[in-house]
């Protein structure tokens, strides 16, 4: 991935193959993957799969799930939480990708 920094390294096929489409994007300026939550009160050690620099200078985060995890109790708890950080943060352009 060459707007990266630093090694790309995907967890699932679905966050490569998104960041491929991602880093083909003139809007994106830089990609950074699995990006810890630094002071998540759930969900120790968790990290955002996609955080790219835009153009225009604001953050967009996704999230990367497989269809058959999206309604596991656990998995929308740490879905919910990471939205709620990056809107602490600042950063509206939040969303989720999911596989097929």
């Amino acid at each position: 991935i060459g707007k990266c920094r630093g090694i790309f390294r995907a967890f699932n096929e679905i966050q490569l193959r998104y960041a491929e489409k991602l880093d083909q994007r003139e809007d994106i300026k830089a990609i950074e993957c699995n990006v810890r939550l630094v002071g998540l009160s759930i969900g120790e050690g968790y990290t955002s799969d996609l955080v790219c620099a835009k153009e225009d200078g604001s953050l967009m985060v996704r999230e990367t799930v497989q269809r058959k995890h999206l309604l596991r109790p656990s998995t929308a708890r740490l879905l919910d939480a990471s939205r709620e950080y990056w809107l602490s943060k600042g950063t509206k352009d939040w969303g989720i990708v999911l596989d097929e």
